[in-house]
């Protein structure tokens, strides 16, 4: 086997290596793969026939993968001028950032439906329930802002770390 074919199949089995953590937390198989693919492959952008011929798979399971994808933050697309092709490309160049605490929509959403059910329903323990609802969100909210903050503060330094080969420790960090 040569060198090329061999980088090829390790990549390839760290996809589906790290797909599986994703499927497991929920993502669906092949959006797993392909979201994957491009957070290891090192291109900048793909077309959807790049993505389907990197991972060996079908234009109909790309297209469904990264339109859930996109539609979860993931990816952003564009167009490739020279060949007025679709690309897909990652969401950002802190896409954990981006994934984890972009979330304030959701957490938005959660608390406006407990609000109107606190607003409609009658005093009760479920009423209770939408009313700690409603204040966890917006304390999720908060906590995820000020987590924002401190990640913006810390990500070139923590993966400064990781890159030198002493994860969690700052690069300055000679000690043992």
């Amino acid at each position: 086997m040569d060198e090329h074919t061999a980088e090829r199949e390790t990549l390839l089995d760290f996809v589906e290596q790290f797909a599986a953590v994703m499927i497991a937390s929920g993502m669906r198989r092949m959006s797993a793969r392909v979201f994957t693919y491009l957070l290891i492959d090192d291109a900048d952008s793909y077309t959807a026939a790049e993505i389907a011929e990197g991972l060996s798979i079908s234009l109909a399971a790309v297209s469904g993968a990264v339109r859930e994808l996109i539609s979860a933050g993931l990816l952003a697309k564009s167009r490739r001028a020279s060949t007025r092709a679709d690309v897909y490309r990652l969401n950002g160049d802190d896409v954990w950032g981006s994934m984890m605490f972009d979330q304030a929509g959701y957490l938005d959403r959660f608390r406006d439906i407990a609000l109107i059910g606190i607003e409609r329903l009658p005093a009760s323990s479920s009423r209770d329930r939408l009313v700690q609802t409603a204040a966890f969100m917006e304390f999720m909210k908060a906590e995820m802002a000020q987590m924002r903050e401190r990640w913006n503060a810390h990500r070139e330094e923590l993966s400064a770390s990781y890159r030198t080969g002493t994860p969690g420790r700052p690069s300055s960090d000679t000690s043992a």
